[in-house]
């Protein structure tokens, strides 16, 4: 057993199960909280996410095959997704290629909109690149159900923020790609409410920040 990753609130490991290559998702007790309140918080999160997941494929947007969700350790248990994080990758590809990915990524985050999901943590350490080139999105521990516009607004900004805190030298002509992607899905007049709304978010963020 591998640890992928110890976050605030769930450890990942990769292991074998039953002949299979997994991921394993825990969510892990924490002992500030009432035992039955932290139960039934990790309970409902593990939950939620397993569901997400489930509806996030069902709409077109490719995610890990969940084999097992167990309630009582608050687990997870998926598939291992053999690729490249596209934080990884991005740099290595030509300018044709990320602007291709980057279409593509924002043709994913539309319909998760568009079918009501709100993934909560969009950024490229999020996004996986299979061997195969297929894009799968992960992580969706922070996913809720939504039609607001200002949490479109905010999952927009996250993923624009990410371009330019990881991928500065490219992060204005990326940005414009996953617009570019999300209005084919979204259409032209929601992707232009959605895209004025992350700049109205960004300009508040600004101005709270001098405060």
């Amino acid at each position: 057993m591998v640890l992928l990753r110890k976050g605030a609130e769930a450890e990942l490991y990769q292991e074998s199960w039953y002949g299979l290559n997994i991921v394993r998702k825990v969510r892990k007790v924490k002992t500030y909280r009432h035992p039955k309140l932290d139960l039934k918080i990790r309970k409902s999160r593990t939950g939620r996410e397993a569901q997400i997941m489930h509806e996030a494929k069902g709409s077109g947007v490719p995610t890990p095959l969940i084999f097992m969700v167990d309630m009582t350790s608050t687990t997870i248990i998926m598939q291992y997704v053999a690729g490249s994080r596209v934080k990884d990758l991005l740099h290595f590809l030509s300018s044709i290629e990320r602007l291709r990915l980057c279409s593509q990524i924002g043709q994913l985050i539309g319909r998760l909109h568009r079918n009501r999901i709100i993934h909560g943590d969009l950024t490229t350490s999020n996004m996986i690149l299979s061997k195969t080139g297929k894009l799968f999105f992960i992580d969706f521990g922070l996913s809720e159900h939504s039609e607001e516009l200002e949490k479109r607004g905010v999952d927009l900004l996250l993923m624009k923020r990410a371009f330019y805190s990881t991928h500065y030298s490219f992060a204005f002509e990326c940005f414009k790609a996953i617009t570019e992607g999300y209005a084919v899905e979204m259409g032209e007049e929601a992707c232009k409410n959605v895209i004025e709304r992350v700049n109205k978010i960004s300009k508040r963020g600004r101005y709270e920040s001098k405060r």
